[in-house]
């Protein structure tokens, strides 16, 4: 590599990804995921700022880029089938964003929106995994995907079963907590520890009690 020649961000994860895969998994693959997260992450932040006015042009080479990582990578062997589903769940949530982007886009282009309207997204992003998310009798579907792709975004190997099966989870720890200490309403959120990201909860108290 020309010492001298620019490195986009995330290319060098790419490019580790795509030697000695073949065996067992080594960091290359987890760090070119752990960079798409990232980017993925950062191209939703840029598009919701365009959307209210924080940047004069929408983020197309950040797309650009994601699009050339997730090409990458789908052509690479994945050694694991934890790393086979994670690249799936990223791809997956890229697709969602790009489609919303897209539409947003498409409303605006042909007036049916007034540049001041909040973009779809945002509202979905009132849930925050590392502040914490409330349940109470009911599991919301968007806060319970919104703690699952904390846990997926950070290092490792992020969550080993799938949406539907994580939003179980919730719903019976919800009830086991709740059964248990009488409160109302349960607390989940994303914290690392020792480098990992996990999941805890705690009841929150009853006000007035």
């Amino acid at each position: 590599m020309d010492p001298k020649r620019p490195v986009r961000p995330g290319s060098q994860a790419v490019q580790a990804a795509n030697t000695g895969v073949s065996g067992r998994r080594g960091p290359g693959m987890g760090d070119a995921l752990d960079q798409l997260a990232r980017d993925i992450r950062q191209l939703q932040i840029d598009f919701e700022r365009f959307f209210n006015g924080g940047l004069p042009l929408p983020p197309e080479e950040q797309r650009s880029r994601v699009q050339a990582q997730l090409r990458t990578l789908r052509n690479v062997s994945m050694p694991s089938a934890v790393d086979s589903f994670r690249l799936g769940d990223l791809e997956a949530r890229f697709n969602t964003y790009n489609e919303l982007f897209n539409r947003r886009v498409r409303d605006i282009e042909e007036g049916r929106h007034g540049p001041h309207k909040v973009f779809a997204f945002v509202e979905k992003q009132r849930f925050d995994p590392r502040g914490g998310i409330v349940f109470g009798s009911e599991i919301n579907p968007e806060a319970a995907e919104a703690l699952y792709h904390g846990l997926s975004a950070g290092a490792g190997d992020g969550p080993k079963f799938d949406l539907d099966s994580f939003q179980t989870y919730l719903r019976r720890q919800t009830v086991a907590i709740r059964e248990k200490t009488g409160c109302a309403e349960v607390q989940f959120r994303v914290a690392e520890e020792d480098g990992k990201l996990k999941l805890k909860a705690r009841p929150v108290p009853t006000q007035g009690s």
